[in-house]
């Protein structure tokens, strides 16, 4: 999210978390202030192997509540994020496999799991990975669920919704999307709407 207006837009639809991209390779890169959110919107912050400082500066400088970490950062690198006060969401890209057994050492660094559409970029690649993968998910452990969401997938995630996993929150991007970093907001309420009618 970058535009002031479009931002107020999604605000309105009260979503739980509100992400900026503070990786610089990104379309949708943040390089300058981020607004004052509503207090029931979560801004995150999404970061790529940053230093540990410049996390610790843009939580400062943003106010950021969360911290969604989509690179190769081990256990005792989100450890150290948590610290600061933080949500952190650790990002795992899938495909059509995954060793559930790597989230073991990051059970005790993280406050949610990730899993997205691994692809050529960390994420805003546009298409799902093999949800059915998630009936050998092994832990207690709340997730968010990426990975190139859009309104055809609401069945789908309803579907998710009736099992046991906890499944925590619905992350969706470049589906939505007019040009990077702007969303649909008719799109993302009909969204919004049809995953309240459960």
């Amino acid at each position: 999210m970058r535009e002031p207006d479009n931002i107020a837009a999604l605000s309105a639809l009260q979503p739980d978390y509100m992400g900026f991209i503070f990786w610089a390779l990104s379309s949708r890169y943040v390089n300058e202030t981020t607004p004052v959110l509503d207090k029931s919107i979560k801004k995150t912050g999404v970061f790529v192997d940053a230093s540990v400082d410049y996390i610790q500066s843009s939580i400062s400088a943003h106010q950021l509540q969360a911290v969604q970490l989509h690179g190769e950062e081990t256990p005792g690198y989100c450890q150290l994020v948590q610290g600061f006060g933080v949500e952190v969401i650790k990002a795992f890209s899938v495909k059509d496999a995954f060793d559930f057994s790597m989230l073991e050492a990051y059970e005790n660094s993280c406050d949610f799991f990730l899993f997205d559409t691994k692809g050529a970029l960390p994420g805003g690649n546009g298409y799902t990975f093999d949800w059915s993968l998630l009936k050998e998910y092994p832990s207690q452990k709340p997730f968010f669920l990426s990975g190139g969401i859009g309104l055809e997938n609401t069945h789908e995630i309803k579907e998710l919704l009736n099992t046991d996993l906890p499944l925590h929150a619905i992350d969706v991007n470049s589906k939505f999307e007019v040009a990077p970093g702007i969303k649909k907001i008719e799109e993302l309420t009909q969204f919004k709407n049809e995953l309240y009618e459960l």
